[in-house]
């Protein structure tokens, strides 16, 4: 095992231990049957096949592209080689989420991740099967790494995902920090640069018209700022009290992991509020 798949593991058993202790891990408010085999069956094939399939697939289009190309950033400074994941792969991802809440195809591909009606470590891998596949941050994370940017993307994703299952987690780490008055300003800054359980709770939020929810919003995965930047971000330092989709037909188990192969339903993107920054 890479060392950096081996920290990424470790962090992701810890927020997994973190809500054994505090929150109901294994019984989520409003789960059922089928929520556990989403997660189960979406987590381990992007594991075991799509993650590596695409990152591979990436360099080995890189390499038809530009051979000449490889290696090429092994010389370059840490915080360089750092700041083009920043770009290629955390950056394009915000966009690829933004447009699957906005393009109906994209949105049967994404909906799983929001047809848990909880917040949980559990829901951070689950999409659709084909999701992750056609995602562009990892086939251009992919062509990085054959540039020579290997030992910088094994930082880089070990400080992305802690952030991402942070922001999942029903423990909300963020909350005891608000309360603190000192830290105020600090958190400010934070709320603005990283997704937090308050920021990204939102964008899981069920109902547009709560003053909370933002599901057509705050979008990033490990910067919060692409949403800052771009006009989607909504801060209330506030949770939703109820999480999932508005007014859509139920799905099932088959249609979630495997449309358009199974289609049981239609393809509507779900209204929601407008995004706006607060103070």
């Amino acid at each position: 095992m890479q060392p950096e798949i081996a920290v990424i593991f470790a962090v992701l058993i810890g927020f997994v231990l973190l809500e054994i202790l505090f929150t109901s891990f294994f019984k989520k408010p409003g789960q059922n049957r089928g929520d556990a085999i989403v997660e189960i069956v979406s987590t381990g094939v992007l594991s075991a096949f799509t993650q590596p399939f695409v990152l591979a697939g990436g360099a080995v289009v890189a390499a038809f592209i530009a051979p000449d190309a490889a290696g090429i950033l092994k010389d370059w400074p840490f915080l360089a080689v750092f700041a083009l994941f920043i770009v290629f792969d955390d950056m394009t991802q915000y966009w690829w989420h933004r447009l699957s809440h906005s393009v109906p195809a994209l949105y049967k591909l994404h909906r799983p991740h929001h047809n848990a009606p909880y917040m949980s470590i559990r829901i951070v891998y689950r999409n659709n099967l084909f999701y992750y596949l056609l995602m562009p941050g990892l086939w251009l994370s992919g062509a990085l790494i054959f540039m020579g940017g290997g030992w910088v993307y094994a930082v880089y994703i070990v400080i992305k995902m802690t952030v991402i299952y942070g922001a999942h987690s029903d423990v909300r780490w963020d909350a005891p920090l608000y309360k603190i008055s000192w830290l105020s300003p600090v958190m400010w800054v934070v709320e603005r640069t990283i997704s937090t359980p308050a920021t990204h709770s939102a964008h899981h939020g069920k109902h547009a018209a709560d003053g909370v929810t933002n599901y057509k919003g705050n979008f990033g995965n490990l910067l919060f700022f692409w949403d800052v930047l771009f006009g989607t971000a909504k801060i209330t330092r506030q949770y939703p009290e109820e999480i999932g989709v508005e007014n859509l037909p139920d799905t099932s188990i088959a249609e979630q992991l495997l449309w358009p192969i199974i289609s049981t339903t239609p393809s509507p993107v779900p209204v929601t509020s407008t995004p706006v920054v607060e103070n």
